[in-house]
């Protein structure tokens, strides 16, 4: 549970017996418990597995990369996500220099737009400080602070929060199905639900002793990154376990390889099946929910607010 002041948010916002937080960021109150916020995803790559990669469509990928936040939040998106390395099963690494060419100018481009809080997708504390000197104001690092040890520090140093992602896809081999994308296979796990736990309460134990706050910490399980088919079907639906652990929630569904594999669907035909997902995920806890398709997921969002919220 957190101990340095942050309180636990309740499953419901109807449970007046837990007091809520609330974290603010920039100009948006993030009252844990109060409603479910959605993040868009602003890929500014080339080769983005679900074919919106912003760089392979040619013109200026920082106007694109502002065109679809703006666009995004007009549809109800609260937060902003800027990646700029493909995290898609098999893809190659980026260079630092690389990864800022890419984020750094979609974000001073979105930040001229919008006040919306901006998250910046990477591992690297190089391309954090960039992306926060240009205008972001979180970091989402699907390497659980585990990748570069600077970055935790960074984090702590900015006072800004951060979301900690559960991800063993260096553990899997790769499958590749052309239609369908590739995902994660032969991820060997004890106990799934124990094990991505135990070791996201080890990048916290990172963070904390960088000196970040439990308050500005978020908790990602990691859908989709280092988990089969099957393990990603069970922690969707027990997620309410990582839940439990007294940290706010995002969860990414969004078009991702199990719903594909699920429904025998290509990327560009997943909204139904990334509608369900998204509302187990708040029906189990989520706070944050990071889409591609904003508005349809705005609507599901708030429907399953009204119900379990209320």
């Amino acid at each position: 549970m957190p101990t340095d002041g942050a309180v636990a948010a309740p499953h419901r916002a109807s449970r007046p017996d837990q007091p809520l937080t609330t974290l603010r960021v920039r100009s948006l109150d993030l009252a844990w418990g109060r409603r479910t916020y959605v993040m868009a995803i602003v890929n500014a790559t080339p080769d983005s597995f679900s074919g919106d990669g912003l760089l392979a469509r040619g013109g200026s990928a920082a106007e694109a990369a502002a065109d679809l936040a703006t666009a995004a939040v007009a549809a109800g998106a609260d937060l902003v996500d800027v990646g700029g390395e493909s995290t898609r099963p098999g893809a190659g690494p980026v260079s630092a220099d690389e990864e800022i060419a890419r984020v750094v100018p979609a974000i001073a481009a979105i930040r001229e737009r919008t006040d919306a809080p901006i998250s910046v997708d990477t591992a690297k504390a190089e391309v954090a400080r960039a992306a926060l000197d240009a205008g972001a104001d979180l970091v989402n690092d699907v390497w659980g602070l585990r990748a570069d040890p600077a970055l935790a520090v960074l984090v702590a140093e900015r006072a800004v929060p951060v979301v900690i992602m559960h991800n063993r896809a260096a553990a899997g081999r790769v499958a590749l199905r052309d239609r369908l994308g590739g995902h994660v296979v032969g991820v060997d796990y004890q106990d799934l639900l124990g094990d991505v736990a135990r070791e996201l309460l080890q990048s916290v134990a990172v963070a904390r002793a960088a000196g970040i706050l439990d308050a500005r910490i978020i908790l990602d399980p990691g859908i989709g990154f280092g988990k089969t088919r099957a393990q990603n079907l069970e922690l969707l639906d027990r997620v309410d376990a990582i839940r439990a652990l007294g940290f706010p929630l995002l969860v990414g569904t969004s078009r991702k390889s199990f719903i594909g594999l699920t429904l025998d669907l290509p990327p560009d035909d997943r909204l139904e099946g990334t509608a369900a997902t998204v509302a187990v995920a708040i029906a189990r806890g989520a706070d944050i929910v990071r889409v591609h398709d904003v508005a349809p997921m705005v609507r599901v969002a708030r429907m399953v607010d009204a119900i379990i919220r209320r």
